[in-house]
């Protein structure tokens, strides 16, 4: 029995984003990882700096008879574009490439319909909130932590 849409969601997020060309080279990451300085593209999907979780995730019956549920639920992202320079123009615009590729790859194409709905696993998904960070220590560094928030039926 299907308790929540999270997990399938989770994992397509990751599907959609790593075979998206414009993200080639860019680490499209399952949750927090060991700082790694070598990798300068990063997405975290289900991870930001500073989040208390992973997902928040509400349930309610979609009407009378209990029969099936709806859920909403927040992944919390994080994008992050660094560089040996101290560019921090640079690297902000490489980050908010990086989240628009994001919201490009939620959008419905006639290639990817099924795309805000992550592959068919919610009724809909979106970018919907973003922090911006920036960091100047061994070189510029930008993160924008940002949700993808959705919406299924259990």
């Amino acid at each position: 029995m299907q308790t929540s849409r999270v997990p399938a969601a989770l994992n397509a997020l990751l599907e959609i984003l790593r075979a998206r060309p414009a993200l080639e080279g860019v680490a499209i990451v399952d949750g927090p990882t060991a700082v790694n300085l070598t990798n300068r593209r990063r997405i975290h999907i289900g991870w930001s700096p500073g989040a208390e979780q992973a997902v928040a995730l509400e349930q309610s019956f979609s009407g009378a008879g209990a029969r099936t549920r709806d859920e909403e639920f927040v992944i919390s992202c994080y994008a992050e574009s660094r560089g040996g320079d101290k560019d921090m123009a640079l690297r902000r615009g490489d980050a908010f490439t990086l989240i628009g590729e994001v919201e490009q790859a939620l959008r419905a194409t006639n290639e990817a319909p099924e795309a805000p709905t992550l592959n068919g696993t919610v009724l809909w998904a979106h970018l919907t909130t973003g922090d911006l960070a920036q960091s100047a220590s061994e070189g510029a560094t930008v993160g924008v932590a940002f949700t993808v928030s959705c919406r299924a039926r259990i």
